[in-house]
């Protein structure tokens, strides 16, 4: 199905923004190559990280935007630099001494040091392959080793040669004068040691394509630049790379503008038509800094998926890329329920809403049809009021809620509760802090448990609801949220919280009765002190 491109661009979605710009530049310029190459890059020098991942589910939205915009065929490069020399040791990987010992090598040249790869780049590698595989992304792993060994860059390779002076004239005004007395935009790897050397060159010879640099102990020495020889600084690695895999659209984290304009000049430099680029922001971790491969400080993708779904995920990936946001565990369940609000919503949605709805692009327009009875800040709330050892405790209080839906017939739902457990058990557990009301409080929550015994068991959410209210109006609490606040603080010890005509329905009257009891009681407050 091809969508008509001014109705896509109506729903203002990211992706289809980006895809139109694609549609636009290749109306000009229609591929040689018979289709539209996307590209992701990824650095192998640590672990991979949600920052990987996200550029790659980003690309692809984009991806799939396109394909509904033009019957051009296209294919996603997800490209690893694993010949890059490393140049220090990441913070989080084991056998330091040994990746010490091989620094400057290409990490497709140092031993593995989790010893299961042939390579420290290869085990890498395999990670990144491992996760865009589970998810069913579909792509074509490029390993820049092979490409340089292969031949696969041979042509571009000698266009830098030949325009090295252009090439030159583009990077040394950005450097600093120190650096500028040595540099070259190619790094020749030493027969030798292997490694991959920043030393000066003395000559270049185009007809013969080949450079002579000086080796470690001041010599002259000649090589080719081809067949895996040589590699390139990475912002002219970047620039040819472009050039000699015809990349038409390609993403890129803000701090690497400037090094994106400067690739851009050397691929036109060579010959190459510099690809269409989206910037997005850079995630951040809890204390607002950058998330780093090296020192770890991100969620990883096995953290995110172990308290929620990978929709989920998606859901806070696909939000504003351009903005940025931290990622950290606090953020998950807001994007959990942001999926399933999502997901409620575009049944009932005119056509053009659908095409902004994250749920339709995350699900590439085959979006499924889930009910959730129940959302997940509920279930976490549910679990705050019942300590449960496991789901099946949760599903007590959601069989007797939703008799229709069970765990056989609602697996997503059942999928939630387990993580709920596990979110409630990690953090919401340990960060309880109950305490008891003050006197205006007491009267309030005593007339609030006198009420709630004169309602039916089956009430609805929204008579229990309009019971909260009541009695937070007739007891004077001017402030509403300061009403609430109290509840959340004395019957579940956290300072924020549910519905709670909602809470009460799933939790039952009469269960949320007894809790009532136990905080008026003050019993809450010294199971905390006694635990």
């Amino acid at each position: 199905m091809t969508l008509n491109l001014e109705e896509a661009l109506k729903s203002n979605a990211w992706p289809f923004i980006e895809a139109g710009k694609l549609v636009e530049r290749l109306e000009k310029n229609p591929p040689e190559k018979g289709y539209v190459l996307f590209e992701t890059g990824y650095g192998p020098s640590g672990l991979p990280h949600i920052g990987t991942f996200a550029e790659v589910l980003r690309t692809t939205l984009v991806r799939q935007a396109f394909k509904k915009l033009s019957d051009i065929p296209t294919k996603l490069f997800a490209f690893s630099d694993d010949m890059d020399g490393l140049r220090k040791v990441p913070d989080n990987l084991p056998n330091q001494e040994m990746i010490a010992e091989n620094l400057g090598k290409p990490l497709t040249e140092i031993p593995d040091p989790f010893g299961t790869h042939e390579s420290f780049g290869a085990h890498m590698n395999n990670r990144l392959r491992q996760f865009l595989d589970q998810y069913g992304f579909d792509y074509e792993f490029k390993s820049s080793t092979e490409c340089y060994k292969n031949g696969v860059f041979d042509q571009a390779l000698l266009e830098v040669v030949t325009h090295y002076e252009q090439v030159q004239a583009i990077m040394l005004p950005t450097l600093g004068e120190e650096r500028r007395e040595t540099y070259s935009p190619f790094m020749p790897i030493c027969p030798d040691t292997r490694e991959v050397l920043q030393t000066k060159i003395v000559a270049t010879n185009a007809q013969k394509g080949t450079i002579t640099y000086l080796n470690k102990q001041g010599e002259e020495v000649e090589t080719e630049v081809t067949g895996g020889k040589c590699k390139l600084q990475w912002k002219p690695d970047w620039g040819m790379r472009w050039a000699a895999l015809g990349v038409d659209y390609e993403m890129h984290g803000k701090d690497l503008t400037p090094s994106a304009e400067l690739s851009a000049g050397i691929c036109k430099t060579i010959g190459g038509n510099p690809p269409i680029n989206y910037v997005y922001e850079l995630f951040l971790d809890a204390e607002g800094r950058k998330i780093s491969k090296s020192k770890g400080n991100g969620l990883s993708m096995e953290e995110w998926l172990k308290y929620g779904t990978p929709e989920s995920l998606a859901t806070f990936l696909f939000a504003s890329p351009q903005k940025a946001k931290r990622l950290h565990f606090d953020v998950i369940p807001k994007s959990v329920d942001e999926y399933l609000t999502h997901l409620r919503k575009i049944g009932d949605q005119e056509e053009v809403k659908k095409l902004a709805n994250p749920v339709w692009h995350i699900h590439n327009a085959n979006t499924p049809d889930h009910n959730i009875p129940v959302t997940f800040g509920l279930l976490l709330n549910l679990a705050s009021a019942c300590n449960p050892e496991d789901k099946s405790v949760l599903w007590g209080f959601i069989s007797s809620y939703a008799p229709d839906v069970t765990p056989e017939n609602t697996p997503l739902l059942d999928k939630l509760a387990e993580y709920a457990v596990a979110y409630y058990e990690d953090f919401v557990k340990p960060n309880k802090q109950y305490r008891l009301p003050d006197e205006k409080e007491h009267k309030a929550i005593e007339d609030l448990l006198n009420r709630l015994g004169l309602i039916e068991n089956d009430a609805t959410a929204e008579e229990f609801q309009n019971t909260v209210f009541a009695v937070g109006n007739d007891h004077g609490f001017e402030n509403l949220r300061d009403w609430f606040k109290a509840l959340y603080e004395i019957l579940l010890g956290e300072t924020q919280g549910p519905r709670m005509g909602s809470f009460i329905a799933l939790y039952g009257r009469e269960a949320s009765c007894i809790l009532i009891e136990k905080a008026l009681r003050g019993e809450l407050v010294k199971q905390q002190e006694a635990a």
